[in-house]
Order: C-alpha cells, then structure tokens, then sequence
C-alpha cells in the first residue's frame, strides 16, 4: 500500500495520538509505510478542531505537512455525486471515497458501515 493508499481521518487519529494496539499500530505503519495521503477533507477535518493543547495541535500539524492532500478536483467531485446518490453516505464520507476511487488508492480506515458497502472502492480496515 503506501503510497497508493489514502488515509482517513480516523486512522490518521491514531497515528497521531497513538495508543494503539501493537498489532493495530503495525498494520496502520505498514500500510502507510511509503507515505500519506489524504483527502482535502480529511486535512480539514483534523486540523479543524479545538485542540486540547498546544503540543496535540503542533504534533497534528507536522503529520497533515508530511502527508499529500489530495484535491477536490472536478473528477473527485463527479464521482462524489455518483457515490451520494447510489449509497445514501454523508457528504465528507463520499468525497473520501470519490477520492480513493479517482486516484485509485485504498482507502485505510475505521468505518465499515459506510465504505464496505461501495464495490468499486478498494477498503482496508486494519482494526
């Protein structure tokens, strides 16, 4: 994986926050081992909250600079449109996973209910 995986917002939590299950963290090192990549709505999503600290704030920007953000390009926002409309998921949901279909990465995260369900996504949950 890799680079040709795209990370989301919960499993980039957990990266940055550690506390992991030794088996969990591995898996999540290894998948991203070549890189970070993310959605653009992933980066909002991380640093767009009221940190804690000033050090938890510091420590998530520095991961979110190492990473690649993808952009919410036309394509991206085609088949965001396609996926909302055949799946019913959120709006943030369906941009992650137009995002991973378009650039044909895996996505790497936590939520089964609404990624499991898209045949064409390629999905990797390493909980």
């Amino acid at each position: 994986m890799g680079t040709t995986s795209l990370l989301d917002s919960n499993c980039a939590i957990y990266l940055v926050k550690g506390g992991l299950d030794k088996g969990v963290e591995q898996e999540l090192r290894k998948a991203t081992a070549l890189g970070f990549n993310l959605s653009v709505v992933s980066q909002i999503e991380l640093l767009g909250y009221d940190f804690p600290t000033s050090e938890v704030k510091s420590i998530t920007e520095k991961f979110v600079a190492q990473c690649t953000v993808l952009p919410l390009d036309n394509e991206v926002v085609a088949k965001t449109i396609v996926l909302r409309r055949l799946y019913k998921i959120k709006l943030p949901d369906a941009i992650i996973a137009a995002t991973a279909i378009v650039f044909d990465f895996t996505l790497i995260s936590r939520n089964d209910k609404d990624f499991e369900k898209i045949e064409e996504l390629k999905y990797f949950n390493p909980f």
